[in-house]
Order: structure tokens, then sequence, then C-alpha cells
């Protein structure tokens, strides 16, 4: 499949979340439940006409901003390298968008169900995706783990997006663990969200160093 079909669906999946906030409108309250606490209870509300136009609009701008990238990056041809995992995130991502637009507007409309698991549940499908690419991504600027170090180092580079796909996936499978645990769930992803930012940045630097070393020991 070429990218520009990849990009089709992505745009599909756009043009259905405004389709949901078109049909939707005349059925929906003038203050819609936007926000929902960890234990999954409504705590804020948004009026109809931002709530409606706010997911498709972003969906919108951010894959126009994808579809930009490969074009811009200096880098551009090592992103062709991986674009078909590149493209099939951009879906990913878009059908993350559609189905919190979607869940947004259910409940809405008088459906109740728990929201903060519907969230996780789609977060957890991204951010498997996101390890996916992650260990399949060349050096660029835009996409990927981009600190001083693996941007400086094809093979620290590789090694620390091998390291974060592995924990990317293990994030995804911990916050479908965390489920189970009611209002306790966000917790089984954030933690692990955060552990793998920290890990990855921390082994990146300490991996630069240490080629540095023996780098200049061979030189000696």
């Amino acid at each position: 499949m070429k990218s520009g079909r990849r990009f089709t669906i992505a745009a599909v999946f756009v043009v259905f979340s405004a389709g949901v906030s078109i049909l939707a409108a005349p059925s929906l309250p003038e203050q819609m439940v936007s926000h929902w606490n960890a234990a999954g209870q409504p705590d804020g509300t948004m009026s109809k006409t931002v709530s409606l136009a706010l997911i498709p609009g972003l969906s919108a701008v951010l894959l126009c901003v994808f579809a930009l990238l490969p074009r811009i990056d200096p880098l551009g041809e090592n992103i062709a390298e991986f674009r078909s995992y590149y493209d099939w995130f951009v879906v990913v991502f878009t059908g993350y968008m559609l189905l919190i637009h979607a869940g947004i507007v259910a409940f809405n409309l008088g459906y109740k169900f728990d929201f903060t698991a519907l969230i996780l549940i789609g977060v957890a499908g991204l951010f498997y995706y996101s390890g996916v690419l992650l260990s399949n991504a060349e050096p660029n600027w835009f996409v990927g783990i981009r600190t001083p170090w693996t941007l400086s180092s094809d093979v620290v580079w590789r090694r620390t997006h091998d390291l974060g796909g592995r924990l990317f996936k293990l994030t995804a499978a911990s916050t479908l663990v965390g489920l189970a645990f009611h209002e306790y769930a966000l917790y089984f992803l954030l933690v692990p969200a955060l552990l793998t930012a920290a890990i990855t940045m921390i082994y990146s630097f300490l991996l630069y160093r240490r080629l540095d070393e023996d780098a200049a020991k061979t030189a000696t």
C-alpha cells in the first residue's frame, strides 16, 4: 500500500470525526461533559460548539503536520526507510482521536460507560504501535527519541530506540493490566511512561559516553 493511500485512511478517520459532530449536534446539550477524573467520574464541561470542533479540528491540523514533516526533515531520506511504519502510526493516531471523540459524544448522548477505561484502552494501542515505530525508526529530526546523544550517534540512536520500543510495548501492557485496578488504573500508565522517558534518556547518555571513551582508548 502506498503512502498516499495510508494517509487517505487517516483522512477518512478525521472526516468521520467531523461527521459524528455534525450528526450528533442537534441532540447534545449546550454544555457537554469533557473531562473525567481518574475514577472515571465527570468533573468538567465545555460548550457544545468547542467540544464538537476541538478533536476533529486538532486531528485535521495534526494530519497536515504529519504529512509535512517527512518533506521538511533534513534527514527525510531516512524517514523514507521506515515510511510505512510512520504512515501507519498516523492512521493509528487519527483512529485513536476518532475513538475518543466518539466516546465523548456517546457519553453526552446518555450512554453511560467508564470513559477512563476507554481512554486507557485507546492509549494502550497507541503506545504499543509507538513501540513498533520506535523499533524501526532511522535517525531523523522529528520522529523518535531525540536526545543530544541519539542525534549524535547512529549506534546510540539504534540501541536506544530498540530499548524504547520494548519499553513502550511494556507500558501498553501495564496500562491494560491497570484496568483491573479501577481508580488506580491511570498510574499503571503514568508511572511506566515517566520511567520510559527517564530510562531512555539516561541510557542514551551513558551509552554515548561509553562509546566515546572506548573510541578514545582505541585512538591511543
